[in-house]
């Protein structure tokens, strides 16, 4: 049914400034994501008898555990599991306590009053921002890095500011650069390590910075935890709430995708200072019905099993060691990041005699219209692209085979640097 042009200005002019008002889809869409999913489609339709290579993904390429798939099932299968969850089970809460202790040496948590269930990372970090955001508050993000804190932040009439991670300071934000100015506005300081998409790791004298800073200019800590058990050679997972009063400026939003294979599952809580958790339990409460019992159970099951995550390590190292190799190979200079599932690449110049490279956006649609090979540009701080190591391949062999086509592919290209 069509809708008549009276209807359409009506609907066009009831939009909300914040997502653009009247010329709400007017504009053109400059999401970084967006784009790469279209060269990706035009690219597939280009050359459908060959191979896409998508170092674009950031979802695990393995189902879940069979346990925890087991656990789902037979829990599903209740009826007392039918109804609404609200802000989670004890059995949950319980084992989220449990996890980061054993895994991260967090012995404190209060399972009760300091642990909540959340319907995954993203739907926390949206939330938090409506627990201390007024207008004219400020939200401090790093950049590069997952914007949904930030996006919510202007929503409700707050501010950002951004600070840059620099290969210079090894990807850690100068907390010294903040202007006085803007650490006195601010409500809020979000961090994320490992990081998306740099793979840096933070470090205890780092985290004892930040917990120094915020009480000097009472800022709320949130620490986006997402990649934090996926860690390489031999570094141990590591946790803002194991640094001796983390837990009096802030919080830890952990979530189970990434480290035990539950993108699609939306399961993942918030940790840390009680009063933050309270808040965000009644904000939460006002916005959603809590996630599927049966799919706690189910996360439990795999937080009472980290060697799940310990074999997803394994795997990932290996796939980052093979990358590294052939990229440095090739010419580029690619260090193996400390944790996540993210290598983060410097663009190069361009191409011998040829096309200059001025962005990542740049090599990004190069290496997908070219060499159908998928990534994920970043010109926040610098120009690079984001490769991750959750390629399709069901095997070690597979693994081998893929990152050799990758090196095959870029080795007839002479690339400046």
């Amino acid at each position: 049914m069509s809708i008549d042009k009276y209807q359409e200005t009506y609907i066009q002019n009831c939009f909300a400034d914040r997502i653009g008002g009247a010329n709400y889809g007017k504009g053109a869409n400059s999401n970084k994501f967006e784009k790469i999913k279209r060269a990706t489609s035009a690219a597939k339709k280009d050359y459908p008898n060959i191979e896409l290579i998508d170092l674009g993904a950031y979802a695990p390429d393995e189902m879940a555990d069979t346990g925890i798939v087991a656990t789902l099932a037979a829990e599903a299968a209740k009826p007392e599991n039918r109804g609404y969850a609200d802000n989670g089970i004890p059995e949950f809460k319980e084992a989220a306590a449990t996890y980061l202790a054993e895994v991260f040496g967090v012995e404190d948590i209060d399972p009760v009053n300091e642990v909540v269930h959340s319907s995954g990372s993203k739907p926390a970090l949206a939330m938090i921002p409506s627990v201390f955001i007024n207008p004219g508050d400020v939200a401090i993000l790093t950049v590069p890095g997952y914007p949904i804190m930030g996006t919510h932040t202007k929503y409700l009439g707050g501010e950002v500011y951004n600070v840059q991670l620099t290969k210079q300071n090894n990807f850690l934000p100068d907390l010294a650069s903040v202007p006085e100015e803007i650490a006195l506005r601010a409500k809020l300081i979000y961090l994320n390590y490992p990081n998306n998409p740099t793979g840096a790791s933070a470090t205890t004298e780092f985290f004892s910075e930040v917990i120094e800073w915020a009480k000097k200019y009472n800022v709320i800590v949130i620490h986006d935890a997402t990649y934090a058990a996926l860690t390489y050679d031999g570094l141990k997972p590591f946790s803002f709430l194991s640094i001796p009063g983390a837990k009096d400026v802030g919080v830890e939003v952990h979530s189970l995708s990434k480290s035990f294979n539950m993108a699609g599952w939306s399961i993942g809580f918030v940790a840390g200072n009680p009063l933050v958790v309270k808040a965000f339990s009644e904000i939460k409460d006002n916005n959603d019905s809590g996630q599927f019992i049966a799919i706690q159970k189910a996360a439990a099951y795999g937080l009472a099993h980290p060697d799940i995550t310990v074999k997803l390590v394994e795997k990932y190292s290996r796939r980052h060691d093979m990358l590294v190799l052939a990229l440095n190979e090739l010419g580029f200079r690619v260090e193996k990041p400390k944790g996540s599932i993210f290598l983060y690449v410097e663009v190069p110049l361009g191409v011998a005699g040829g096309r200059r490279f001025e962005s990542g956006e740049d090599f990004s649609q190069f290496l997908i219209r070219e060499k159908l090979i998928s990534s994920v540009p970043w010109d926040d701080a610098g120009h690079f692209v984001r490769f991750s190591v959750t390629f399709e391949a069901n095997s070690d062999e597979e693994e081998k085979r893929v990152i050799g086509e990758i090196k095959r592919r870029l080795s007839d290209v002479q690339f400046e640097f």
